[in-house]
């Protein structure tokens, strides 16, 4: 699974279905209102599929075809008036044109970087379960919370852990939150069929790839490759927002984010090649040079900001401006507009734009032009200069009385929503979510 669709998608479906209204003050001081008066269960469901002619899988061109299609459940339940419990799992499953070249000898059509392998890379699944727990004090000022996760697929398992809090104040006109968490991955590292025999030890050319297929161009092939050493990353994140209701129909809210990421930051599988080496083949497949090298170390940060304006009762104005940069030199600015449309009571639309562009990463060299003397190089274009522009259409039926039953269950909301991506990289996705949230009583 491409590193940009990992991204993309838990942002879209936590985007997409998990914004709900803040809670309402208490009623009275003598009666202390719930935090979450019934269990609550939201089924979300999403389907991606994107292409693109740079693929990291062959050193930055080919085919980065990808679908992909995941399911999750969230259950929230109360286990008091003021302590609440969510349970979080998903699956994923991915056929990828891109990630099958990691073998491409292994199919049954000629090796091509612009066609997939059959082989055993093609497809994944990966799965993930979080939980989490959040106590909120009696006068509903304060909230605290934690949680832990773990997930996995084919080369790469991850835990992690992390916790927040939340102060209301100024009659909760105010709001200040800090979060924190870590995670700790590692690969199962998986290289580029070629490299294998080349590690140490290895036979080299001797190795049957080799003897049962014809090298043509160079036929001294002698890549560098040495297997990292290290298959543990760890990621720590620190987060701090502030919320302020500016007019009684203008919100803001303004957040920093900070992330220090040690360990393999490489992707193992992704081939480089250099511009001073001649270049190898077998039938249609440029043989790797070299995988991706990039520092062991990372610090990013984030800057944000968020402006909602209640322009009447049927339009809502939201915009967000974001911030980024780290210490491998890529910068970034996002800008995203939606304005919800009230149409019934029950049913709004959501029109979005979303434009981001950002600058290359040091490491980052396209096809063929890193040198084999260099320290770092990547052909990942995730991590080149590009723009981007995102078109979304959202349409959600609200029915706080949950009127609509299927037997124990209300359904309380749903959301349908539509996104299409296109970047000047020659690179396109999209992506549909559906979500449905249900009243357990």
């Amino acid at each position: 699974m491409s590193t940009l669709k990992k991204i993309i998608l838990p942002t879209f479906i936590l985007m997409s279905f998990l914004t709900f209204s803040q809670e309402q003050k208490e009623a009275s001081q003598s009666y202390k209102k719930r935090v979450l008066e019934t269990i609550e269960v939201d089924i979300l469901s999403s389907y991606y599929s994107q292409d693109g002619e740079n693929a990291a899988v062959s050193g930055g061109l080919g085919t980065e075809e990808l679908t992909d299609a995941t399911g999750t459940i969230i259950v929230s339940i109360p286990l008091n008036e003021d302590d609440v419990l969510i349970i979080d799992a998903g699956v994923s499953a991915y056929t990828s044109a891109s990630s099958s070249n990691v073998g491409p000898f292994d199919g049954n059509n000629a090796a091509d970087p612009f066609v997939a392998s059959s082989g055993a890379s093609s497809a994944d699944t990966w799965a993930n379960f979080t939980t989490s727990y959040s106590h909120t004090s009696d006068d509903r000022n304060q909230i605290w919370s934690a949680l832990a996760s773990v997930s996995a697929e084919y080369d790469y398992f991850s835990v992690g852990f992390g916790g927040s809090y939340t102060k209301l104040f100024n009659e909760r006109n105010t709001e200040l939150s800090i979060k924190g968490s870590v995670y700790l991955d590692s690969w199962n590292a998986i290289y580029p069929t070629e490299l294998r025999s080349f590690a140490p030890n290895g036979n080299g050319l001797a190795n049957g790839l080799f003897l049962d297929n014809t090298i043509t161009g160079n036929i001294d092939y002698n890549p560098i490759f040495t297997p990292f050493e290290n298959e543990n990353r760890n990621s720590y994140n620190l987060g701090v927002g502030f919320s302020q209701i500016l007019h009684k129909k203008v919100q803001g809210f303004l957040s920093l984010d900070l992330v220090q990421q040690q360990g393999l930051l490489s992707t193992p599988f992704q081939r480089v090649y250099f511009a001073d080496v001649a270049d190898s083949f077998i039938e249609n497949f440029q043989l790797a040079d070299a995988v991706e090298q990039l520092p062991d170390s990372r610090f990013k940060i984030a800057f944000g900001g968020r402006l909602h304006w209640y322009l009447s009762d049927r339009f809502v104005l939201r915009t967000f401006y974001r911030y980024y940069s780290d210490n491998w030199g890529l910068n970034s600015h996002t800008a995203n507009i939606e304005l919800p449309i009230k149409l019934t009571d029950k049913f709004t639309v959501y029109p979005s734009f979303r434009y981001y562009q950002q600058t290359a990463s040091n490491y980052f060299r396209p096809y063929e032009t890193a040198l084999s003397t260099e320290e770092f190089y990547t052909s990942d274009f995730d991590l080149s200069k590009y723009v981007a522009n995102q078109f979304g259409l959202g349409v959600s039926y609200t029915d706080i009385f949950t009127k609509a039953r299927v037997w124990k269950f209300g359904l309380k909301r749903i959301d349908l929503k539509f996104y299409k991506y296109d970047r000047d990289t020659a690179f396109t996705s999209s992506i549909i979510t559906a979500g449905f949230k249900f009243e357990v009583n």
